[in-house]
């Protein structure tokens, strides 16, 4: 399987799982010239935007290190932007999460509140 493909497939899982747990997906791939959000979710009043890791072989505990302060840098500034044009969460509290999947196994791993940012 393709990065590309494998990445699309990690991220369709992920939506499958959050929505699983309850959250309402709100918006996918939201790019700009910042960075690049995967998944935006609300789970109830939280706004929560979703980093996926889809993996071929690597466990997640290497994986982890690919979610470093200029990955998070990134995501952060694309999520201002999306804040920016979304302003109907502006009361929201906003989370950070990644989710890995391990590309030939049937596991998620779910790190909630995985890095910060003070609004």
């Amino acid at each position: 399987m393709k990065t590309i493909q494998l990445g699309r497939r990690g991220e369709q899982e992920a939506a499958l799982y959050v929505n699983r747990l309850g959250y309402q997906v709100v918006e996918r791939n939201f790019r700009t010239r910042r960075g690049e959000i995967d998944l935006i979710a609300r789970e109830g009043d939280t706004l929560v935007f979703i980093e996926v890791k889809t993996w071929r072989t690597l466990p997640s505990e290497e994986v982890q290190y690919s979610i470093c302060g200029e990955k998070q840098r990134r995501i952060i500034e694309a999520a201002k932007v999306f804040l920016s044009k979304h302003p109907e969460y502006d009361a929201s509290p906003v989370r950070f999460d990644v989710i890995f999947i391990p590309g030939e196994q049937d596991r998620i791993e779910h790190w909630k509140n995985a890095f910060y940012e003070e609004r």
